[in-house]
């Protein structure tokens, strides 16, 4: 009987010991957006810098009020525009990095799509003092899509932030979540905010991200309707098809005419200051957003990035018509084959899985083929070797020319047998 008790007695305490060490082992291996996965690529992992993040509230004054012109006569208004900014920060040694986003799911005014608030947990410091005694880090300024918010991409803000950038991603006022209202405010909007955007982080004046930031070197990344305004403020500009149509939208302004290619002064407007861009999903070819003469006008280093069966900018006349149209470019494109459009955003979140919801606020985030999270390591390995090469002069050669089909061998960085479904062209622009 006693040796039946001790048997008991062990069997407990071995359970017990099994419970307790895999509650820690849970806690400790955390899967928070933009950790790397076992078969991650090289470049994905996060850099030596912990991270501050800090939201900012700008106003853009004397703007078109494209929502209440009429007849052709365009008001004006202060735009209101709300960023998020991750930087390398100066904490004490042993400091944990935690922060909470909160953010919703939903559209505003769509009766089918409520507003449903969220967080999330990202590994930054809330408010954290910048580290400036290394000197100065390049800017990276980041566009969402329609609609979409400031905190979409963090898993790459995040980590670009850990690598020494400091990443500013903007809430475009009349395109997110929480606002959304007509398709034109965007359409005539969205280059605008990242020009001004990056007029004002370079010129903080008296704030302690004046010190960091380095604006005359920028790099500009964007999503979807992000991709379309980062493609205009690197020099594609827009169709005169566009702009007529843009005209008809809004019964009759002619706002947008000012970022045509058309428009002589346009392309007096492209900023030096921009070293290179990261194009998501852009949207607007397939709509005849832009001709051959507005592409010929992009001469920025740009990386596209598309999913091969892309339903919302379209593929072959879409996204990968801008690729092989962007003749003056050194160029490349990473497609993911058979994803869809959703190639840039963050993992869904546990609440988009809640039964009842409609499946769109699912696949806001998620790709109907591939594992979000691995779309996203492997967004993180080549965006930092494409920013790396141009913004830091860092030799990624290795990464970047790799043989177009990842199934035919391993791409460099890349762990055995994980470079698979992946294309990767490259064009040298003619200039």
């Amino acid at each position: 009987m006693n040796c039946r008790k001790g048997y008991l007695f062990q069997t407990l305490f071995i359970l017990l010991l099994v419970l307790s060490t895999g509650t820690t082992l849970s806690a400790q291996h955390e899967f928070l957006y933009g950790d790397q996965l076992p078969d991650a690529p090289e470049l994905s992992a996060r850099g030596e810098h912990t991270i501050g993040v800090r939201t900012m509230n700008l106003v853009h004054k004397d703007q078109v009020d494209i929502l209440n012109s009429k007849e052709g006569k365009d008001p004006l208004y202060d735009r209101p525009l709300t960023v998020e900014i991750w930087y390398p920060a100066e904490v004490a040694a042993g400091t944990e990095a935690s922060v909470t986003y909160e953010e919703v799911m939903g559209t505003r005014g769509d009766s089918l799509r409520p507003l449903v608030p969220f967080t999330f947990k990202g590994r930054a410091i809330r408010d954290a003092k910048p580290k400036s005694a290394v000197g100065k880090f390049p800017l990276v300024i980041v566009s969402h899509g329609y609609v979409g918010s400031r905190y979409l991409m963090t898993y790459l803000t995040e980590n670009l932030a850990s690598k020494g950038y400091v990443v500013v991603s903007i809430d475009h006022t009349d395109s997110t979540f929480k606002d959304a209202n007509a398709f034109h405010s965007t359409l005539l909007n969205r280059a605008k905010d990242i020009k001004f955007v990056l007029n004002e982080m370079a010129g903080l004046n008296g704030d302690a991200l004046t010190e960091i930031i380095d604006a005359d070197n920028t790099g500009i990344v964007g999503y979807s309707m992000g991709g379309y305004g980062v493609l205009n403020v690197g020099g594609a500009g827009y169709s005169d098809g566009a702009a007529g149509f843009f005209v008809q939208m809004t019964g009759g302004s002619t706002a947008i005419n000012s970022l045509a290619a058309s428009n002589a002064e346009y392309q007096k407007s492209i900023d030096p200051r921009i070293k290179a861009i990261v194009a998501f999903a852009p949207w607007g070819m397939a709509r005849g957003v832009w001709d051959a003469e507005g592409l010929k006008g992009l001469k920025k280093p740009t990386l596209f990035i598309a999913g091969s069966q892309d339903d919302i900018s379209g593929y072959e006349k879409g996204i990968k018509a801008i690729y092989e149209g962007a003749i003056n470019a050194d160029r490349y494109l990473l497609t993911y084959i058979d994803a869809r459009h959703n190639v840039a955003p963050n993992p869904p979140p546990a609440e988009s899985l809640a039964p009842g919801l409609p499946i769109d606020e699912y696949y806001r985030y998620a790709d109907a083929t591939w594992d979000q999270r691995k779309i996203n390591n492997v967004n993180q390995h080549f965006v930092t070797a494409f920013l790396g090469t141009h913004l830091k002069n860092q030799d990624h050669s290795t990464f970047l020319d790799v043989p177009a089909n990842s199934n035919e061998k391993d791409w460099p960085g890349f762990k055995p047998r994980s470079s698979t479904g992946m294309e990767l062209l490259k064009a040298d622009g003619l200039k």
